[in-house]
């Protein structure tokens, strides 16, 4: 029996939604399956889009922004409601889900919600509904893995999924894990004045930013009010009246308002019966795929969060349209680029590209660096900026390396670095080219400029 669907996508997250679209495009047959009553997956719903839209509101209600400007004390002087901080969050993920929407219907894809489960390689049951394709892709994204001893039913002790939803703001909370999300929200919370500790079972948080960055950022963290407690493992945890407890290996007890466990993420395939489709998922529901995002069985691909790192948004679109356009032959996009940029959106924002100067060390690699204080920029000085920009170049050829910022903006910041090397471009893109003036941009030339007296000779 002839296929229904060239592509039968199922996940109508990032990476589903553009590689249903990508496919479409080209003229295929394209059916979706999404789960939940909305799409967007955890980007629009539970993570990206609505952890950096309460990022942008927290330091909207705390005046975070303008603390120090002219002179002008903007310290949160009222207690934000849970009603001030959601309006915004509710906005963009409504307008986000029209978006989604209105891009599937435009391209032609058939989409279709319920659970999606194989019934044999080429056959997926969505309900009494059966759909047979050619192709399939597996997008199914991730979510919070939850371990054990943690009362998760208790309404103080959230996930990363459940903690956008907060049912108040805590004076008081524990963030269990110093990663990305849970130095995030650390952050997010800390700016809405609750005091905040972290609590990580390794010697460091986020262990794989540069060293100097790190720092940098550890101690941002620690200005706005949040204390570390790193090497300590969480040993109980316990719910007396509406507080939480939680007991460490090294005999510390706090008792806060509230906890957020953010413990990792497992790949959501758990329902797909994977096995008729003769498929295993790993340990934490993830899927091993080639340098084409194919998995085992050649017409299955998998893209995103199901598949591990970087499990990043931005990844997960363009893995999605690298594995349809591979799917069909289409001589269009052939390969993720091979250089992505990290963002973090903490207070304030951390991100990089390229080499640290750790991994640099120990591939014996000669090099140079140069560090532009953005407070001694133009534009800097104007919004009262505090950050710094780090450019490592090899010292023979003053190629570019590697790009760390942090600051507010270091996220849109890094993407100019970013092209430079995509272009293997080195030091002397920066000194010639002419950047608006005034603008945090310029602090590329500068950086470089450092970077060139490191490699005079002494």
């Amino acid at each position: 029996m002839a296929p229904e669907f060239d592509l039968v996508v199922i996940g109508g997250g990032a990476a589903g939604e553009k590689g249903a679209a990508q496919a479409a495009y080209f003229g295929k047959r394209v059916a979706l399956v999404e789960k939940a009553p909305h799409l967007g997956g955890a980007m629009v719903n539970t993570g990206t889009l609505p952890s950096k839209t309460l990022r942008e509101t927290a330091l909207y209600l705390s005046g975070f922004r303008q603390r120090g400007l002219h002179g002008v004390d903007m310290a949160l002087g009222r207690e934000a409601s849970v009603h001030e901080f959601l309006h915004r969050l509710d906005e963009v993920v409504r307008e986000e889900r029209a978006r989604l929407s209105d891009n599937l219907a435009r391209h032609g894809v058939t989409v279709v919600h319920g659970e999606a489960r194989f019934v044999d390689a080429h056959t997926v049951e969505v309900g009494d509904r059966r759909l047979r394709g050619a192709h399939f892709l597996i997008a199914t994204g991730s979510r919070p893995h939850r371990p054990p001893g943690f009362a998760f039913e208790h309404p103080r002790i959230y996930d990363s999924d459940e903690v956008v939803r907060v049912n108040e703001l805590p004076r008081s909370l524990v963030v269990v894990g110093g990663g990305v999300i849970g130095c995030e929200y650390a952050c997010l919370f800390a700016a809405l004045g609750a005091k905040v500790t972290v609590v990580e079972s390794r010697g460091e948080v986020l262990g794989f930013l540069d060293g100097e960055l790190r720092g940098w950022l550890v101690e941002r963290m620690a200005a706005l009010g949040i204390d570390f407690v790193l090497g300590a493992q969480v040993g109980g945890c316990e719910t007396p009246g509406e507080q939480v407890c939680l007991t460490l290996s090294d005999g510390q007890r706090l008792q806060v308002d509230a906890a957020l466990i953010c413990a990792g993420r497992s790949g959501n395939t758990e329902g797909l019966q994977l096995e008729k489709a003769g498929l295993v998922a790993g340990k934490r529901g993830q899927l091993d795929v080639d340098a084409r995002f194919r998995t085992r069985v050649s017409h299955i691909a998998a893209v995103g969060d199901v598949i591990g790192f970087p499990a990043l948004a931005s990844t997960a679109m363009e893995q999605a349209r690298v594995a349809v356009v591979d799917f069909f032959d289409l001589k269009y996009k052939t390969r993720v680029a091979p250089l992505f940029p990290y963002g973090l959106f903490t207070i304030p924002e951390v991100s990089m590209v390229g080499e640290t100067e750790e991994a640099l060390r120990a591939a014996g690699v000669d090099y140079v660096k140069g560090v532009a204080d953005l407070a001694h920029n133009a534009r800097g000085l104007m919004t009262g900026e505090k950050g710094h920009l780090k450019l490592l170049f090899r010292r023979s050829d003053l190629k570019l390396l590697g790009v760390h910022l942090i600051g507010e903006g270091a996220t849109e910041l890094v993407h100019v670095g970013l092209m430079a090397m995509l272009a293997g471009a080195g030091a002397e893109l920066f000194i010639e080219a002419c950047f608006n003036y005034p603008t945090l941009s310029d602090a590329y030339k500068y950086a470089t400029y450092a970077a060139l007296q490191q490699r005079e000779p002494r």
